[in-house]
């Protein structure tokens, strides 16, 4: 099982899809109109290691509420996930035993070792 997350509207993960030339074995799933549940979002936040490792600190939603990422606590990280999918950090890539979050060199380059 593996599942690949993104935003159909984000140049940078069309980038990465491009890039990473998804086999048919991996599920893309658009989270803006299909959306994570609670349960999802905690089981991507279980292999990861922790909801602040799923989510989106640059996610204008934080601002536009007031917000600094590095106040915020475990359970704040968890209920602003469930609230909205651009507090996903994206691309997400799901693998049986764990989740790749983000876009950096480091982390796509590794998401293509895993497919």
């Amino acid at each position: 099982m593996k599942n690949f997350y993104y935003l159909k509207t984000c140049d940078t993960c069309r980038r990465i899809i491009k890039e990473l030339n998804l086999p048919k074995s991996v599920e893309k799933r658009e989270i803006k109109s299909s959306p994570l549940n609670s349960s999802e979002i905690d089981r991507l936040a279980t292999k990861a290691g922790s909801y602040e490792a799923i989510f989106n600190k640059r996610a204008r939603k934080l601002r536009e509420n007031g917000l600094k990422a590095s106040e915020l606590k475990e359970a704040e990280f968890k209920s602003l996930l469930n609230d909205d999918y651009s507090f996903l950090k994206r691309p997400v890539l799901e693998t049986e035993k764990q989740v790749l979050a983000g876009n950096s060199k480091a982390v796509v380059e590794e998401m293509n070792k895993l497919i």
